[in-house]
């Protein structure tokens, strides 16, 4: 992990996400990005419920609501499979580094939210 105060040149006190296009442009982003042929379905759910505020339980749910949304609008987005136990991979980055979310935790969040939607497994 590089502290983005090196990547930017810039002390601050939160890291922060860059977009790259296809020809090497930079782009900055604000809080959050999705990018991939699900990603605007993905960035539109967390647009709606995002706040600087969430904890990490808030944000991880947040990012399997996303993932969930992006697999269910676009048939090229890989989505959860309970029935195989396959489940996306998952990580917080936080001043103190990086770590993955286990993926038992996933697999009761995403049983979660298709409980929520009246979905079973």
């Amino acid at each position: 992990l590089i502290p983005a105060e090196v990547v930017s040149g810039e002390d601050r006190d939160q890291g922060r996400i860059f977009n790259y296009d296809v020809t090497g442009g930079r782009y900055e982003e604000m809080e959050f990005y999705g990018t991939g042929s699900g990603g605007s379905y993905a960035r539109s759910l967390i647009k709606q419920q995002w706040n600087a505020q969430l904890d990490r339980g808030a944000a991880v749910s947040l990012a399997v609501s996303s993932l969930f949304e992006a697999a269910d609008e676009d048939s090229a987005t890989g989505g959860p499979d309970a029935i195989r136990g396959i489940y996306p991979t998952c990580a917080t980055i936080t001043a103190e580094g990086y770590e993955e979310v286990p993926e038992d935790e996933i697999a009761a969040r995403f049983s979660e939210l298709l409980r929520s939607r009246g979905a079973s497994r």
